[in-house]
């Protein structure tokens, strides 16, 4: 297969989808690479970039994106950009009195964005001194705009440890690429913070998606698929624990109806918990979870939900850990970055210059029998030693699968499944395959293997005998580069690999790539997941519930959400008596008997 590009149109909808798709962008744009003497990446940016022009006539590079979000989101972030403003201003008034002027103060901007505004500028940041503050070098005249590759080349070289746990507000506080004018929706409806005007029930966001906000929707939707060639679909990426999950349904409800036969990927995304949660909020958290899944099955080729919570029910198991990163469960900026390195390598599949696979063939294969939902695992970063091989590191994980939790949904160890896609990106040729001495008794049978793909179906084979599967293999890893959290632990080195011995410096190195590998799964782990989440919600009364959370919805139409749950967990039951049964299948089973 060629390497026509397909291209994607990605839509963000809420602020922690927006947290984690500033991560994703900035990790897209650490990638690009402008000098043609370069060798193409694996990856090909135009399905996910556009290119434009300014009214100046400078070319442009921006994702192809449309983000939504609420009122008092944005904060130092123009909703417009800044790539399509004229540099003067008209300043004609027909008015001949007075003229009383009221300026608000504009945001603070953290230490990350002032550097991002001076290079933009044309100035270059002196090389750093940790002990003495940044200082500036003039690089152009003022008003020059600086190329956007020598921005990334100067991000990169500096690495500036910019720690900005405590200043990063809202999602824009990190956002280190321009967007298109045409890319931010804002729903002044509803406020972002503050006690008043919440977007906190199900059915306030489907009702949204009406008047003014389907229109501007439908306009931003027509002019970046105009412009496509090959629209292979679209990537959905929506908050599931608020009202943007009624509003994110009606959306791939409007892309199925409107754009039929194109992919619809839909990655429902959580925080591990909520500044201002309180019990009847996770309650009502619970079931926005519940509704959305429903509803964007329903409407999604795939629909896969991404978070580090331990489940989706009211008591939830610890936050998913990884053995090499440490970081604070409760930081969106922390979460969202982990969720985003995952993102970036389950979508590879659809997104390589050779031998990609389309998102409804992606879809098509994991989604068989109904089985929409499924659930990601991942390894951030894949355990590998300096100087070691694939079949090493897999070998070294013995009985134990290399994987963590990505979706809530917990791998059952006797669990059937029914498809699975894996994706390992970042490790050299060299590295892939064992390079024993000829004579040598080889370790395990992955030792024998000829290729990286070998060793990788091998080892997938001891755990899952007769499972459809597809798995590739990458060269490239995902590239970090400022302001990435430093959530690294000290055991690794710049590429992300673990040292054979403990730094002898004083400072860690900073981390620029990783190896990452993840997982899609559709297992009969989902039939205890759906069930349990189905009858937690079916557990509320939903006559003691808020009005607000029903202003939009009846008991009956939500009685009969949480009964397509139930149905829908029933799609994942394993004939051959794979999948452990839940206390809450056995219930149903009962009701069902006696009826």
């Amino acid at each position: 297969m060629t390497g026509v590009c397909r291209e994607v149109l990605t839509l963000q909808i809420g602020h922690y989808s927006n947290f984690v798709g500033t991560h994703w962008w900035n990790l897209q744009d650490a990638s690009l690479c402008y000098d043609t003497d370069v060798l193409p990446d694996e990856l090909q940016s135009d399905v996910l970039f556009r290119e434009g022009l300014t009214l100046g006539g400078q070319v442009t590079y921006t994702p192809r994106l449309i983000a939504l979000d609420l009122k008092g989101s944005l904060q130092t972030l123009k909703q417009e950009g800044c790539l399509y403003t004229t540099e003067q201003e008209s300043n004609t008034f027909t008015w001949q009195g007075d003229i009383v002027t009221h300026a608000e103060a504009p945001a603070a901007r953290n230490s990350f964005l002032q550097d991002l505004d001076r290079l933009d500028a044309g100035e270059l940041l002196a090389e750093p001194d940790f002990n003495n503050p940044p200082t500036l070098a003039k690089h152009s005249s003022p008003g020059m705009t600086v190329a956007m590759e020598t921005v990334n080349s100067r991000l990169e070289q500096m690495q500036r440890p910019y720690r900005l746990e405590n200043s990063v507000k809202v999602w824009s506080d990190f956002l280190r690429l321009h967007l298109h004018p045409r890319t931010i929706s804002i729903i002044n409806q509803f406020n972002h913070d503050g006690e008043a005007a919440r977007l906190e029930a199900f059915g306030q966001g489907e009702a949204l998606l009406q008047g003014s906000v389907l229109e501007e929707l439908e306009d931003k939707l027509h002019f970046f698929i105009e412009e496509c060639d090959y629209l292979q679909g679209f990537q959905v990426v929506c908050d599931m624990a608020d009202g943007f999950s009624g509003l994110g349904s009606k959306v791939t409800e409007l892309l199925q109806d409107s754009y039929s036969g194109r992919g619809i990927l839909t990655w429902g995304m959580a925080p591990v918990s909520h500044p201002d949660s309180s019990p009847i909020k996770d309650v009502y958290h619970m079931m926005n979870w519940a509704l959305g899944m429903v509803h964007m099955a329903n409407h999604s080729s795939m629909f896969c939900p991404l978070t580090l919570r331990g489940g989706m029910g009211r008591c939830p198991a610890p936050p998913t850990t990884f053995p090499l990163l440490s970081y604070d469960p409760s930081l969106w900026y922390h979460s969202s970055a982990v969720l985003a390195l995952a993102l970036d390598t389950v979508t590879v599949p659809y997104r390589l210059r050779q031998n990609s696979a389309p998102m409804w063939q992606l879809a098509d294969a994991l989604t068989v029998s109904g089985r929409k939902v499924v659930c990601a695992y991942g390894s951030v970063p894949f355990p590998m030693m300096q100087g070691s091989c694939l079949p090493d590191a897999l070998n070294a994980c013995s009985d134990m699968l290399p994987w963590k939790p990505l979706s809530g949904c917990p791998e059952q160890a006797d669990g059937r499944c029914f498809a699975q896609s894996v994706i390992l990106r970042g490790l050299e040729g060299r590295s892939r395959v064992s390079s024993l001495v000829p004579g040598t008794e080889p370790p395990s049978i992955l030792h024998c293997a000829q290729s990286g793909e070998e060793v990788l179906n091998t080892y997938l084979r001891t755990h899952y005998p007769s499972t459809p599967l597809a798995a590739q293999l990458l060269y490239s890893p995902s590239k970090l580069t400022p302001p990435f959290p430093e959530i690294f632990s000290p055991k690794l080195e710049c590429q992300g690999l673990i040292r054979n011995e403990p730094s002898t410096t004083a400072a860690p190195q900073a981390v620029l790539s990783l190896p990452v590998l993840t997982s899609l799964h559709s297992s009969s782990s989902m039939s205890q997941f759906l069930a349990e989440l189905q009858k937690s919600c079916s557990a509320v009364d939903l006559r003691r519930v808020s009005p607000s959370f029903l202003s939009h919805g009846d008991q009956a139409e939500m009685a009969e959400s949480f009964e397509q749950l139930r149905t829908l967990a029933h799609c994942y039951h394993d004939d051959s008596g794979g999948v452990v049964r839940s206390s809450s299948e056995d219930d149903d089973d009962d009701d069902d008997d006696d009826d």
